[in-house]
């Protein structure tokens, strides 16, 4: 607008402003980007004078605001001083007319925790938009045996383009014979699952297992090394006679970014420990462990119809949001997670007898983050103690003993950054109650069609709507 109109700093400044609108999707510091002031000045040289000009600009409304505070002159500057980048996030906040997060946690997160200061400069700027996903996609596509069903119970198929219309199943979750149909879907859905992974990996399994299921990009803080633990302590109770009155297949697949070298770990973990549980005859009826390669949505619309339980299991405070946590709970799948991200709404939603929650709150994290060690509980849980050993000493590894060293000490003496022993006992315990009410059939079969009828929230065609009337500012084409 300066250059190519002719227009002057504060018009220009001000119609920009006025165009965009930031949609914050992390709540983790090093995804909140920062770009480097010498690599710009060779780049874009003239986008960091103007980006220079706007910080100027801000730090004059700061000092305004609040003078003679530098500490929070600091914080909320464009330009870090001491690694000399760019802070793109604050950029980004500056530069809009409304920012929000993906999740009411989130959104609250965003106001409080991270941008507190543009908060109070900037009221009524931060709002929230909840995450949805695409019915057509994620229930009418990918489980053509449920999305009939629905029709034909509810008498129309008008739910597929307005999804709250799925609250018209609560009453059918005490029918019997729509029970018996509505898990008759989800075995059909389970055999598919189990031709997957015996096409992909040889292994062979039954839909009369509970199909346990981590799908999603492969991080710490996604915590796919405490479903790790979990598996081991199951593995090692069988082996020691304890045997689960509902064998278990335990599903993983997800990438890792190229560099990530912990998640990497933690894939090969994975696949280490379903080499050594697969071929244990002494298991062989009880628990299986399938990591699937390749993962990628359309493997997703396979994996999701047929899972019975979906781990959502992040450390409370650092999902944005979640997207499979909506697909699996609009597939009948019911959540074993934290009060993390977009789990907190679907508790609110599908009501607390119909998930299985555990692990410490984001105020309880904030808490035990002040004095916490991790070798406490590490001593004082003999199942935590065994597992962790058992990846440590090389149960997993033979022909490399030392290959999960760096897991060991990232979790007992690198701090256990995401909590994972803090909520161990907590998650393996909730498992348990998960092989409880997998038992009563019909109580299973009831609290997943309500996971399903009250997913209505968690369209997309919602989330639109919300965009377009509380940030985007426009209305429906008549």
């Amino acid at each position: 607008l300066i250059d190519e109109m002719d227009m002057d700093w504060d018009k220009a400044w001000e119609l920009t402003r006025q165009t965009f609108a930031y949609t914050n999707h992390t709540l983790l510091p090093e995804a909140l980007e920062t770009w480097p002031m010498g690599m710009m000045h060779h780049v874009l040289p003239r986008l960091l004078e103007i980006i220079l000009d706007i910080n100027a600009w801000l730090m004059k409304e700061v000092e305004k605001l609040e003078p003679g505070d530098p500490g929070r002159t600091y914080r909320m500057s464009i330009v870090d001083d001491g690694s000399q980048s760019i802070r793109m996030a604050n950029l980004a906040i500056v530069g809009s007319y409304k920012v929000n997060g993906v999740a009411k946690l989130h959104s609250e997160l965003l106001r409080k925790n991270v941008f507190p200061e543009f908060d109070r400069m900037y009221p009524g700027k931060f709002t929230n938009v909840t995450n949805g996903v695409t019915p057509r996609r994620w229930l009418l596509q990918c489980n053509s045996g449920l999305s009939r069903l629905i029709s034909d119970t509810l008498g129309h198929d008008d739910w597929t383009r307005d999804l709250s219309q799925l609250e018209g199943l609560r009453p059918f979750a005490d029918d019997e014979a729509f029970r018996a149909r509505y898990m008759e879907v989800k075995k059909d859905n389970k055999r598919r699952v189990a031709q997957l992974v015996q096409r992909e990996l040889g292994i062979e399994t039954s839909p009369r297992m509970i199909f346990d299921t981590q799908i999603k990009r492969i991080h710490e803080y996604k915590r796919q090394l405490l479903n790790v633990l979990h598996v081991i302590t199951r593995y090692n109770r069988i082996k020691a006679g304890e045997l689960p009155k509902t064998p278990r297949l335990a599903i993983f697949a997800g990438k890792a970014a190229p560099g990530y070298y912990m998640a990497k770990q933690v894939i090969r973990l994975i696949n280490d420990v379903a080499e050594v549980i697969n071929n244990d005859p002494q298991v062989h009826d009880h628990l299986k462990v399938a990591f699937i390669p390749n993962y990628s949505a359309s493997l997703a619309e396979i994996i999701i119809p047929g899972t019975d339980l979906s781990e959502q299991i992040s450390t409370a405070g650092t999902e944005a949001s979640g997207t499979g946590n909506m697909k699996f709970a609009m597939n009948g799948a019911l959540t074993i997670g934290t009060m993390d991200g977009a789990n907190v709404e679907i508790h609110d939603a599908a009501g607390a007898d119909n998930i299985f929650i555990f692990g410490l709150t984001t105020k309880e994290v904030a808490k035990i983050k002040q004095s916490y060690n991790p070798w406490s509980f590490y001593n004082e849980d003999k199942e935590l103690k065994k597992a962790l050993d058992m990846i440590g000493d090389g149960s997993f590894s033979p022909d490399e003993k030392e290959r999960y060293s760096s897991i060991s000490h990232a979790l007992l003496d690198g701090g256990d950054y995401y909590l994972l022993l803090a909520d161990y006992r907590s998650y393996v315990d909730m498992q348990d109650k998960v092989d409880l009410a997998y038992q009563d059939a019909e109580k299973w079969a009831r609290m997943a069609i309500m996971n399903t009828a009250t997913m209505g929230f968690f369209s997309s065609d919602r989330s639109i709507e919300d965009y377009a009337k509380n940030i985007w500012r426009i209305e429906k084409m008549k």
